[in-house]
């Protein structure tokens, strides 16, 4: 029997009450908007974010948790411990029962507050949260000793899971720098091979969005359709969007076939980044994507690796300057110089580069995956420490989303 088990049975055999947050805590919204943040404020400024801004001023000194009143509500919770400003449409829950550990029912809130709102609401979507709402939603109240070690526990918890995340994605980095060094050297020119420009690495061309009020073009749409939104991974796998064989005929679309590289050339993302993608389908695209159809003495692969290895000198030379979007100035893209080997080389190149790239996107595929696993285990674990059963025990039996609503 574990310790919160043997701490139950000695504190509340009979079972735990459960009180509404109305008999426990003070709930309320702040007085400030948005626009009264400041970049360096020494105070924290709560706003319908999960993100924290700043502020000089501060309107309350105490423990709470502080949840938004419309947008993303049920998914951000925050708990504070000292001096904070709050906005206007944000709320704090400041307990004024001293039978009850802010801590604990922060994490009872992250666990069960969203599936009371759904259950309260009258449609799918909650625009907004009312005052009422929370003061309705009630709180297992066991013995501050049974609530302190949940805390502990659930914190701990936390605390792994984030120090685990922080161990992948620094090993992650260091991966994605070592493939970034080695793909620089091997795609350096040295004088032993040709440099030519991407204009012949084979055929470029453009695309275009089909009428976005012609439904016919995009309802029940089989082809692939790139538009920027899609151009966030190397390979792509899919597009979010896809048009019709009738949009493909009557908004004369180009369908591109597959194992063509795409690259953005307009887009706000080239503020900072040149996107490239390799794409294994056949595909069209919008106008502000252009992609390349290699001749045969060019290798897919690794003319999608050159391309992307040469991504910020591209993007530092071909920038074009001022104008309301970001774009590029496609000839002189087309006029970039790249080293083009025999295809033999290529060959070599592409399996050293593939694999370095594998070896990346099997880490960035793991990272968030083992991420998802440590909170559906955290969720778990904290869902089976919050739910009482009448009896008193920890067991997930009874659960307290179908009681919030009976009760």
């Amino acid at each position: 029997m574990s310790k919160i088990d043997d701490l139950i049975q000695e504190f509340c055999p009979d079972g735990v009450e459960y009180k509404a947050i109305k008999y426990l805590a003070e709930v309320g919204t702040g007085s400030s908007n948005g626009n009264e943040a400041q970049e360096d404020g020494e105070y924290p400024f709560f706003i319908r974010s999960q993100t924290v801004k700043r502020k000089n001023n501060w309107e309350y000194d105490e423990e709470a948790i502080i949840i938004p009143g419309e947008g993303g509500i049920g998914d951000i919770y925050h708990y504070v411990n000292g001096k904070y400003a709050l906005h206007q449409r944000v709320y704090r829950i400041h307990f004024i029962d001293n039978s009850v550990d802010v801590k604990f029912a922060f994490h009872y809130f992250r666990a069960f507050f969203k599936s009371f709102i759904m259950r309260k609401a009258v449609s799918a979507t909650v625009k907004s949260i009312r005052k009422p709402m929370i003061e309705e939603f009630k709180l297992p109240v066991p013995p501050l000793e049974v609530q302190r070690e949940i805390v502990r526990v659930l914190d701990s918890f936390t605390l792994l899971t984030a120090e685990l995340t922080a161990e992948l994605t620094a090993e992650l980095t260091s991966r994605k720098k070592q493939y970034d060094f080695y793909r620089d050297k091997l795609l350096t020119y040295n004088g032993e091979y040709p440099m030519k420009p991407l204009s012949d690495l084979g055929k470029w061309s453009g695309g275009k969005t089909p009428s976005m009020a012609e439904k016919s073009f995009w309802e029940n749409g089989t082809i692939p359709w790139i538009s920027s939104k899609d151009m966030k991974e190397s390979t792509l796998s899919d597009t979010q969007d896809h048009i019709t064989e009738k949009a493909v005929e009557e908004a004369s679309m180009t369908v591109h076939p597959a194992n063509s590289i795409a690259v953005v050339t307009r887009s706000g993302i080239l503020k900072h980044t040149f996107p490239v993608a390799y794409v294994p389908f056949e595909t069209t695209v919008n106008q502000d994507i252009k992609m390349l159809v290699v001749k045969e003495d060019i290798l897919p692969r690794y003319a999608f690796h050159v391309i992307q290895g040469k991504g910020r000198d591209i993007l530092a030379k071909t920038k074009k300057q001022g104008g309301t979007v970001d774009s590029l100035d496609f000839q002189k893209v087309l006029a970039y110089k790249v080293p083009v080997p025999s295809i033999e080389v290529q060959k070599k190149l592409v399996e050293v580069l593939d694999n370095f790239e594998a070896i990346c996107t099997d880490l960035n595929i793991g990272l968030p995956a083992e991420i998802e696993a440590r909170q559906k285990q955290y969720e778990y674990y904290r869902d089976l420490l919050l739910t009482f059963a009448e009896t008193g025990s920890t067991l997930v039996t009874d659960r307290q989303t179908d009681r919030q609503t009976d009760r």
